[in-house]
């Protein structure tokens, strides 16, 4: 396996023992699969890459393609757990594992499933995407200071630090788990995507399109701006999404973008690129369990821009009972 398909089902595999989930002895086609990952196995990419241009084509592994495709994660959870229902992997960038989620969501609302195993993975930490990344300037260059790099909302803030990792979540009808005596961490209530339609790497400057994708989830999960007691942004630390983030929202929630606590984990995280919205979803729903919002460490200064209000900036820093660890 290439790093990012380990990843993916090791974290697969401690979903389901944590659900007391055994896909093997149930209906095995009832189990499906929804992985997203960005950049799949780039690691076997580049590094058979190297073995082409010094040894030449006869020594290029069998693995190479096995292991480079992007659906080599699902694949791989599908095989470790035994799921053998539907198999999907979805690439849409940095949207990839939430998407994966809203997905396997969707399944199960309308029926196709009772059990998807959704969520992100990847491994994209290699000399040729730190570069090309370097290259877009998305990167941060605070490598003076690297535990300061990742500052979403900061008005210093510079880029990114690309991080590496998988998150896999059990979703599971309600029925199902009931029948099965399993007890939910939370309650997906609601999903929606969006596209810009606007620029390779840049978002929409008006910020209308995000907006749009965050009042057709609330409509979707029956909710309003009133409702919503915690957000996690995407907060990448870069200087244009975390601007552009912010005026989607205050679009989205109107004054209640200034009540609520937001914050972005990816300052402690770093950024997961396609597993970063799974990871970030079980972010959600550990602190929905135990009552404790996570904060944005590294941020002291809220350019104009971004600032959504004393008390969202505050609890990002720790206070009003946030989780400051």
């Amino acid at each position: 396996m290439d790093r990012f398909s380990q990843f993916a089902a090791v974290a697969a595999m401690e979903a389901c023992q944590q659900a007391n989930l055994e896909p093997r002895s149930m209906d095995r086609y009832s189990v499906h699969v929804v992985v997203g990952s960005g950049v799949g196995g780039i690691n076997t990419l580049t590094e058979q890459h190297r073995v082409l241009m010094e040894r030449g084509p006869r020594r290029v592994t069998p693995f190479l393609i096995p292991m480079m495709l992007a659906d080599m994660g699902s694949a791989q959870v599908s095989m470790v757990t035994g799921a053998m229902g539907a198999n999907y992997c979805v690439t849409s960038s940095c949207s990839s594992g939430a998407d994966a989620i809203g997905i396997g969501w969707d399944m199960i609302r309308h029926g196709r499933a009772e059990v998807v195993l959704a969520g992100g993975t990847e491994a994209p930490i290699t000399p040729l995407t730190v570069a090309g990344f370097n290259a877009l300037r998305a990167l941060s260059r605070k490598n003076d200071d690297p535990q300061r790099a990742s500052q979403p909302f900061n008005r210093s803030r510079d880029g990114f630090v690309l991080a590496e990792g998988s998150a896999i979540l059990v979703l599971e009808s309600e029925e199902h788990a009931e029948a099965r005596g399993a007890e939910p961490l939370a309650e997906l209530r609601g999903y929606a995507a969006t596209s810009d339609s606007h620029h390779l790497t840049e978002p929409n400057p008006t910020g209308q399109s995000a907006a749009a994708a965050v009042t057709a989830a609330l409509a979707a999960a029956q909710l309003s701006p009133v409702d919503v007691d915690y957000l996690n942004a995407h907060g990448t630390s870069t200087p244009l999404n975390d601007w552009h983030e912010t005026k989607a929202l205050k679009l989205a929630l109107g004054e209640d973008a200034y009540r609520i606590p937001i914050s972005s984990t990816k300052s402690m995280t770093g950024h997961l690129l396609g597993a970063g919205g799974a990871l970030e979803a079980a972010l959600c729903a550990i602190a929905l369990r135990e009552g404790l919002m996570p904060p944005t460490i590294n941020l002291d200064d809220p350019g104009r821009r971004v600032r959504l209000g004393l008390r969202a900036a505050q609890c990002a820093q720790g206070r009003f009972g946030c989780n400051s660890q």
